[in-house]
């Protein structure tokens, strides 16, 4: 942009009165006309820059009138015309501007910066004074830059990243609450993991080797056990009577190849003594206790008959239900259900666990003090006790009783396997057992030990009366066991032999 400089024509006819010997002043640019009334002012005006060409350079533009001042002779000189168009130029693209303020050149300074914030209720912000110096004298800028007010600022870059995220403290939050789903997540995959693995266990039944340890078989079958006198501990309507008068009423005997005892039917409402308090029987326990061992029950006949108990188990007498309980053939009534198998123990032996057996499962929980007493019982079908089973000429019950786990298999007359036959036998191939009783959830060393073999012929008691009337069977259960002796022809066990294995 040209220096458009403008003279006044007043100034051109003013000749300097100032006497010679005033001091020269050239080194401002021009010579005071009276000196001693002080520099001349010079006056600045502002005026508003002309449009910005599309091609023009970029800069601040002020359009710049000034009124030079003459030198002594009344004139600004050529020389100093251009030393001034000069610097103009190359300093900033600005017209001159008549100065308006009256400040001594020596003392002009060059000043930039803000006089107050920038006001977002509407007030403007803007430079302070801009002087500038140059040969001729001071030039004062004042171009204030466009409002922000009705500037459309540009996009900030990456701002996207910042929208929606969340305070710190929401973001910690969120991070502990995640956390926390995390463990629960975990926790709840462990323990599920557990409970899987837990109900999938099983014991490992390999195969043991077995000798025989004690036969009960022959006349002297009766011989190896003890006669269970006095009141009955499950409150049964029975009389136990001692060796001598069972063998005196004919109650317990034995041959070569069995062993009978049962339930008298002597005695009727006109004997003297009757049944009033309770009919004559038998409850047998071997004199050997056992901790482990495979056992074959040779049962050629159940009782069976309305208000009968009978049951072929093993127990510690004196230490129940510590030392817990093995049902091995059990019934009650008619016995038209079958044959029932079931653990009775202390608090902590549970069969909720994976179990490979024919029966079907009755309860559970194995301890006492639930479900009235019933045990985990494992309920086999209808031939499996009374007179179907009778009248297959009964069979083969065996029980295996190992750290692993209590077995239980039951077989036929016509289907004993050969190695039971032969005295070697081998319940790992016997297949699936008919109840099955695993220690994934039952410490068998814990749950059961000092184990006398025991068979007995109750009547009425505890689980009888539970069911008797659901049975039918007539009148009530102690009324029929008191006054019907007939009733009671089926109710006798007949044992072949008791063999007890141990494993070697």
């Amino acid at each position: 942009m040209s220096l458009n400089i403008n003279r006044n024509p007043s100034q051109r006819s003013r000749q300097s009165t100032t006497p010679s010997l005033l001091p020269d002043r050239s080194e401002l640019g021009y010579q005071p006309f009276e000196y001693w009334k002080g520099p001349k002012r010079v006056l600045p005006r502002v005026v508003q820059p002309p449009a910005k060409e599309p091609n023009s350079s970029p800069g601040i533009t002020a359009r710049v009138e000034e009124i030079r001042l003459p030198n002594s002779s009344g004139y600004t000189s050529p020389a100093q015309q251009h030393k001034s168009a000069a610097v103009h130029q190359s300093t900033f693209p600005i017209e001159k501007v008549r100065p308006s303020t009256s400040v001594h050149p020596a003392l002009v300074s060059t000043n930039m910066g803000w006089e107050a914030p920038h006001n977002v209720h509407g007030g403007q912000a803007g430079p302070t004074s801009f002087q500038v110096r140059d040969a001729n004298g001071r030039v004062e800028f004042v171009n204030e830059p466009p409002s922000y007010d009705n500037q459309e600022l540009p996009p900030r870059p990456n701002m996207s990243r910042y929208v929606g995220v969340q305070p710190w403290y929401k973001r910690k939050r969120t991070w502990i609450i995640s956390a926390v789903v995390l463990i629960i997540a975990i926790i709840v995959a462990v323990v599920a993991g557990v409970l899987v693995t837990k109900a999938n266990r099983y014991p490992d039944y390999t195969k043991l080797n077995y000798s025989l340890q004690d036969t009960y078989a022959g006349e002297n079958f009766f011989d190896q056990f003890d006669y269970f006198t006095g009141f009955d501990p499950a409150q049964g309507f029975v009389h136990y009577v001692p060796k001598e008068q069972a063998k005196q009423l004919n109650l317990t005997y034995a041959s070569e190849k069995s062993a009978v005892m049962k339930v008298d039917t002597s005695v009727g409402p006109g004997s003297n003594p009757d049944a009033s308090t309770g009919r004559f029987s038998v409850r047998v326990s071997s004199k050997k206790q056992y901790n482990s061992g495979l056992f074959i029950f040779d049962v050629k006949h159940t009782p069976f008959g309305c208000g009968t108990w009978p049951a072929l188990w093993l127990v510690d007498e004196n230490e129940w239900p510590k030392s817990g309980e093995i049902d091995v053939m059990e019934a009650v009534n008619k016995a038209d259900k079958g044959n029932q198998m079931t653990l009775h123990t202390s608090d902590g032996c549970d069969m909720s666990v994976k179990r490979k057996m024919t029966g079907a499962t009755l309860q559970k929980d194995c301890y006492n003090q639930t479900n009235s007493n019933a045990g985990c019982g494992v309920q086999g079908n209808e031939a499996s006790y009374g007179e179907n089973y009778n009248a297959a000429g009964g069979g083969i019950m065996a029980m295996e009783w190992r750290n692993e786990g209590i077995r239980m298999w039951q077989f036929g007359r016509s289907a004993i396997p050969a190695d039971i036959t032969s005295k070697k036998p081998d319940p790992s191939s016997w297949g699936i057992a008919a109840a099955d009783f695993p220690n994934t959830g039952c410490a068998m060393d814990t749950h059961f030990r000092n184990q006398s073999i025991i068979a007995n012929i109750d009547l009425c008691g505890q689980l009888t009366n539970a069911v008797y009337a659901e049975s039918g069977c007539p009148s009530n259960c102690t009324d029929f066991v008191a006054n019907n002796p007939e009733a009671f022809k089926n109710a006798f066990w007949e044992f072949g032999a008791f063999d007890v294995y141990k494993a070697s």
